[in-house]
């Protein structure tokens, strides 16, 4: 018994492919292969073998070796590209952060650069609301990016509505043409440039059906 108890041992912590011994008892050996020598049989495991009465060894058995698992290539990672907003959904955003009518905000962007979040003017003004260089400096801002340039102009353009007491046309002038220039004139600067603009905002903004009553 000292003896099969010591075979089970060893040959549990063998890893070779082989056959089963069955034994008399009802205990299996693993080995990897065995040899019949008359009325004895020896069990090879590695390069030892033990020797057994034929008699007690009742048949053996191939070991069954389960096939490897086919190997499966893991799936394609897919990294979703989050959508980027419109330059319309900036608009209303910045519009209702800071408190500007939704279709004004539009109407200045379309005046502005028509919607294109590249767009450079022959001045340097750049993005959605034409930011130059040194306003979007001031308002500490990365004017290339277009949700920075659209928040941040809109937060201009509110500060110019307060400065001006709510003057839909003063600050608009101001936005165009700079606030030095609207307080030299005491008003709107007498330029063709900043008198369309202001018609074609004021256009767009009253005709729109959203435009409050009170602003037509």
């Amino acid at each position: 018994m000292r003896l099969l108890g010591f075979l089970l041992l060893w040959t549990a912590a063998t890893a070779c492919a082989g056959e089963y011994a069955i034994l008399a008892s009802g205990a299996r050996i693993l080995v990897d292969r065995h040899e019949l020598d008359g009325a004895r049989v020896r069990l090879y495991n590695g390069s030892g073998f033990t020797e057994f009465a034929a008699a007690d060894v009742s048949t053996f058995e191939a070991e069954e070796i389960a096939p490897k698992p086919a190997p499966v290539d893991p799936p394609p990672l897919v990294v979703p590209i989050p959508r980027l907003p419109s330059p319309l959904e900036l608009a209303d955003a910045a519009a209702d952060k800071y408190g500007l009518p939704r279709v004004l905000l539009r109407s200045i962007m379309r005046a502005e650069s028509d919607f294109q979040p590249q767009a450079v003017s022959p001045k340097g003004a750049i993005g959605l609301m034409q930011l130059m260089p040194a306003t979007a400096q001031d308002l500490g801002v990365d004017p290339y990016d277009p949700a920075q340039n659209v928040d941040a102009a809109a937060r201009y353009f509110r500060d110019l509505l307060d400065k001006y007491h709510g003057g839909l046309r003063h600050a608009l002038a101001a936005y165009n043409a700079g606030p030095a220039v609207v307080d030299k004139y005491n008003g709107i600067p007498p330029f063709r440039e900043t008198v369309n603009y202001i018609y074609r905002i004021e256009k767009a903004y009253m005709a729109d059906p959203a435009t409050p009553p009170a602003s037509r």
